[in-house]
């Protein structure tokens, strides 16, 4: 299923992302632009409104909706390697997976209600101020806003964090960052899930999602195929109590890398390679002249 519009324009965004080696590069052409300021203000009073009565409301509708769109948009997920969770300790995790388009949390969403876990998402702050549907979603699912301050990392984020994890939650972060639509391959990866996980002491669930072409074009734009989904989950990463939460961030960032290349080339068959290539977007009947530089 397509959401948002231009999808070729952000094709060429990740083409020349991917080429240059950019991993966290913004692709899409309409996030909302906001200064510090106002980030740090739209989030602190969404936990301020989280407080009030009608976000008590609204978040139990939220999470109805949330639950509704994970059947019906992503009911034929395909589960594999389940079998790597059946010795977690009890408790919170922290959950990781490719960021691959507006709704690639309905099948961590799907997986954590197997295991019998709720699930929280950290999010970029901006998305809060998403368009119409996306935006009463982003405030009313659970979510964790992240904002790139200092303060608000070292501080109030990690409470956020750590009340979710101690009522059992998984709680779903991306560590590539941004979002690069359709896009198959595994990115390199950021620290900062990895950080968490070693401070608040808990495993690391990674995952590595598998996007199949389907038989079928897209209603919306008949330059692509639809598509299903194929969660792999992975061997979970535990923190070394002998090790500094630095050392462990790395240690465990490198580990879940290697996992999600490991998976990638076994499932596709093919050598991790960041040149571009057409195929590198799932579900797309189009093509790109390679802007490579030589």
């Amino acid at each position: 299923m397509i959401f948002g519009d231009n999808r070729e324009a952000v094709i060429k965004n990740i083409q020349k992302a991917a080429n240059d080696r950019d991993f966290t590069a913004k692709v899409e052409i309409s996030d909302p632009q906001m200064s510090l300021a106002e980030r740090l203000q739209l989030v602190n009073d969404y936990w301020q409104r989280r407080k009030s009565f009608s976000s008590k409301f609204n978040n139990h509708v939220g999470h109805a909706l949330f639950d509704a769109l994970a059947k019906t948009l992503v009911g034929s997920t395909e589960f594999r390697g389940l079998e790597n969770l059946n010795n977690l300790p009890i408790g919170g995790a922290i959950l990781t997976t490719n960021h691959y388009n507006q709704i690639d949390s309905l099948p961590m969403k799907l997986l954590a209600d197997k295991m019998h876990h709720p699930l929280s998402i950290v999010i970029e702050d901006t998305n809060l101020k998403l368009p119409g549907f996306f935006r009463y979603l982003m405030n009313y699912v659970g979510t964790i806003p992240l904002v790139q301050s200092p303060s608000y990392i070292a501080n109030e984020f990690p409470k956020h964090l750590s009340h979710a994890l101690v009522q059992n939650n998984w709680v779903l972060i991306y560590p590539e960052q941004e979002m690069w639509w359709n896009y198959r391959k595994p990115r390199k990866l950021q620290r900062g899930a990895y950080y968490f996980a070693a401070k608040q002491n808990v495993p690391v669930i990674s995952t590595f999602v598998e996007i199949k072409d389907l038989p079928k074009t897209e209603k919306k734009d008949a330059n692509f195929y639809e598509t299903s989904y194929v969660v792999h989950v992975l061997p979970p990463i535990f923190p070394d109590v002998s090790l500094s939460a630095n050392e462990n961030a790395h240690q465990m960032m490198q580990q879940d890398y290697q996992q999600k290349v490991a998976a990638y080339e076994k499932i596709y068959g093919k050598k991790l390679n960041y040149d571009f290539l057409d195929w590198d977007i799932a579900g797309w009947r189009g093509h790109l002249t390679s802007d490579k530089a030589e």
